[in-house]
């Protein structure tokens, strides 16, 4: 063999040689390339999504809201029902139903003494928020002894409803805690022909259109929903 020959076969071996490498950087770059532009559409895709659930959050939680929130129409009654807690504004939502002619009574829950004789009831709260707003004393009257939930509130007023052969309540509940008084209630009322109506009301610190704004319904909103599992697990 030559010398000639071998340097040509040489040759066509480096030529080769480069080729691949060609082909090899250039797939490489392509596939750096491909990636990157992977990498900028998922960046994209990612921002457009948290600008859209910016700019969409407050339709998302109104409609969160909405798709929480029950209430029932209100019809005369044969009484109105005042549960415990919030005496700053469940007497006036009673209170506002009674001169609208809804019903000629106003039952207030009897909650727990406090501990400290200085220290009222809600059950005493209620009836002199109740007689503030101008319903009169022989209007009101309780029902329950030391209810310490609504759950035992629902139990004290069908025993109530027994006894004075009521059959169609309204016990007006906030907007958040609607869904859970309406179940509770129904649940403990089942097979009998007793009407209840729970209207939702929103309290002055927040509404259904700006609840998250607010500490006040954030907090009312989640515990709630966890409120509402509770008793749905335990009762």
């Amino acid at each position: 063999m030559s010398a000639a020959s071998s340097a040509q076969r040489d040759e066509g071996r480096l030529h080769e040689i480069d080729t691949v490498s060609g082909v090899r950087r250039e797939t490489a770059a392509t596939g750096s390339s491909g990636r990157s532009w992977r990498r900028v559409i998922i960046l994209a895709v990612v921002a457009g999504l948290a600008a859209w659930g910016w700019f969409g959050r407050e339709s998302l939680l109104r409609g969160a809201a909405a798709l929480w929130i029950i209430s029932d129409p209100v019809s005369p009654a044969d009484a109105i029902v005042v549960l415990g807690g919030n005496f700053h504004v469940r007497p006036a939502v009673a209170a506002e139903m009674y001169r609208r002619g809804l019903a000629g009574r106003i039952l207030v829950s009897q909650t727990p003494e406090m501990d400290s004789l200085a220290i009222p009831s809600d059950a005493e709260l209620n009836r002199a928020a109740l007689l503030k707003l101008g319903v009169p004393a022989a209007a009101i009257e309780t029902f329950g002894t030391a209810s310490a939930n609504t759950r035992d509130e629902a139990v004290a007023l069908r025993q109530w409803a027994e006894r004075n052969a009521a059959s169609v309540f309204i016990i007006p509940a906030e907007i958040f805690g609607a869904r859970r008084v309406r179940w509770i209630l129904h649940r403990e009322f089942r097979g009998t022909l007793v009407d209840l109506t729970v209207p939702a009301f929103e309290p002055p610190e927040y509404s259904r259109q700006d609840w998250w704004k607010s500490e006040n319904g954030l907090i009312a909103f989640q515990n709630e929903i966890l409120k509402y599992a509770y008793y749905r697990f335990k009762y």
